[in-house]
C-alpha cells in the first residue's frame, strides 16, 4: 500500500488549508470563546463547508454524497486541526453519518444522509456514561412502545450535544444493546451544555422515557458502535496530526525569532535535539494516519488495530509536541495573548476523546494477542 495521497486528495487538502486559514483561524475560536457563543461554532463557516462538499465526502452518491472516502475526509480534518476549527464535522459527519451509513435501514439512509450532506442536519452520538472511555458498558435502557421505543438513562461527553437535532443513543434491553434515534426536542430529553477547556462543546444528556426509533436492526448496537468509533478514532487522529504539525511549525518559527545572548535560541544544540526528536515522531505519525485512513476505505480487517495504533501514537506525540511548545515559548506561552496555549488545551481534550493512550495501548496489545 503506497502511503501517499492522490492528486485529488492533495488538491482537496490544499484548498481546505487556504479556506480555513482565511475564514476559521485560531482567532475565530478565541472570538467564539470570548463571546460565549451559544452554538460554539460559526454557522456561516459550517454552511460554506457543506457547500464545498465537506459534509458529504463519505456519503454514497445514491444518498446525495460525493463518496470521496475517509482518506479525503482525513485531509480536511487535518487542516481543521491546524486552525483548531470548531465545527460539527466530527460529531455529525465523522460519527453521525457513519453510524447511519453502516447501521441504518434504507429508509433511514434515504431520509437522513442527504440532509447531513447538505449541512441541514446535526447529529450527536450519546454513548459515554462515565468519565472513563467505556463505550460498551451501558446502563441506559429502552422499552418497546409498539412501533417506537422509550429510552431512559444519562449520557456524558456528548460532542456538540447542545446543538444536535437528533441523538443516536446506545441502550440495552433483555441483554441486547441497540442504537436508537431520539429527536433533540422530544419530551423527556434534557441537555446540559458543557464548555470544555479547549473551548469546544459537549453536553450531558438525560433521557427520561424519551420516544425513539431503532437505528437499523435491534441488537446490532455494539458491532455498529465499535466499527464507527474506530473510524472516528482514525479521523480524530488525522485532526490531531494537524494540531501537532501546526504546534511544531509555530515552535520552530519561534526558535528562529527569539533572541538570547544576541543569537536566535534555535542555534542552541539542546533545543535542536529536542526539535529533531519531535520532527521524527511527527513523520512517523503521518505514515500511521494515512495507513489507517486508507485501511478504512479499503474495508481492511486491520482497521481496529490501526485505529488504536493511530490514536495511541497521535495522543502521545501531540502531548510531547504541545508540552515542548510551551517549554520553548517560555512564560509567554502560558499567557492568553499567545495562541500556542490553545494548542495545549486542545491536545488535552483530544487525547481523552474516544479513548486515551493507555486505553488504546492496552486494546492494541489485546488485538495482537498479547
Amino acid at each position: 500500500m503506497a502511503l501517499v495521497l492522490t492528486e485529488e486528495q492533495s488538491m482537496l487538502k490544499s484548498s481546505a488549508r487556504e479556506y480555513l486559514k482565511e475564514n476559521a483561524p485560531v482567532a475565530a475560536l478565541r472570538k467564539l470563546r470570548d463571546d460565549k457563543d451559544e452554538k460554539g461554532y460559526d454557522p456561516t463557516v459550517w454552511k460554506a463547508m457543506a457547500e464545498m462538499g465537506w459534509a458529504s465526502l463519505t456519503i454514497p452518491e445514491s444518498y446525495g454524497g460525493l463518496d470521496f472516502g475517509y482518506t479525503g475526509l482525513g485531509q480536511i480534518l487535518e487542516e481543521t486541526g491546524r486552525t483548531l476549527t470548531a465545527s460539527p464535522l466530527v460529531a455529525t459527519v465523522l460519527l453521525g453519518s457513519t453510524l447511519i451509513k453502516h447501521g441504518g435501514t434504507e429508509a433511514q439512509k434515504a431520509a437522513l444522509l442527504p440532509e447531513i450532506a447538505e449541512g441541514n442536519l446535526l447529529i450527536a452520538l450519546a454513548a459515554e456514561e462515565s468519565s472513563a472511555h467505556k463505550p460498551t458498558k451501558i446502563a441506559a435502557t429502552y422499552t418497546s412502545l409498539g412501533k417506537t421505543h422509550a429510552v431512559s438513562g444519562k449520557k456524558v461527553f456528548v460532542l456538540d450535544g447542545h446543538v444536535a437535532d437528533k441523538f443516536v443513543v446506545s441502550a440495552s434491553r433483555d441483554g441486547k444493546t441497540s442504537l436508537l434515534i431520539v429527536n433533540a426536542d422530544a419530551k423527556g430529553v434534557h441537555v446540559e451544555r458543557t464548555v470544555m477547556m479547549d473551548s469546544r462543546n459537549a453536553a450531558n444528556v438525560t433521557f427520561d422515557n424519551a420516544e425513539a426509533i431503532l437505528l437499523g436492526e435491534e441488537g446490532n448496537g455494539i458491532a455498529i458502535l465499535e466499527a464507527t468509533l474506530d473510524i472516528a478514532r482514525i479521523g480524530l487522529a488525522a485532526e490531531m496530526l494537524g494540531t501537532t504539525s501546526e504546534a511544531f511549525d509555530r515552535t520552530i518559527a519561534y526558535l528562529k525569532e527569539r533572541q538570547q545572548f544576541g543569537v536566535p535560541i534555535g542555534v542552541f544544540q539542546g533545543l535542536q535535539h529536542r526539535a529533531a526528536h519531535m520532527y521524527c515522531e511527527i513523520e512517523n505519525c503521518k505514515s500511521i494516519v494515512i495507513a489507517a485512513l486508507q485501511a478504512v476505505d479499503k474495508g481492511s480487517e486491520k482497521v481496529p488495530m490501526l485505529a488504536s495504533l493511530a490514536k495511541a501514537k497521535l495522543g502521545k506525540t501531540l502531548q510531547l509536541v504541545s508540552n515542548e511548545a510551551i517549554q520553548m515559548f517560555g512564560g509567554i506561552g502560558m499567557t492568553d495573548d499567545e495562541e500556542i496555549g490553545f494548542f495545549l488545551k486542545r491536545a488535552r481534550v483530544a487525547q481523552q476523546t474516544f479513548g486515551d493512550y493507555n486505553y488504546h495501548l492496552d486494546r492494541y496489545a489485546k488485538l495482537n494477542s498479547y
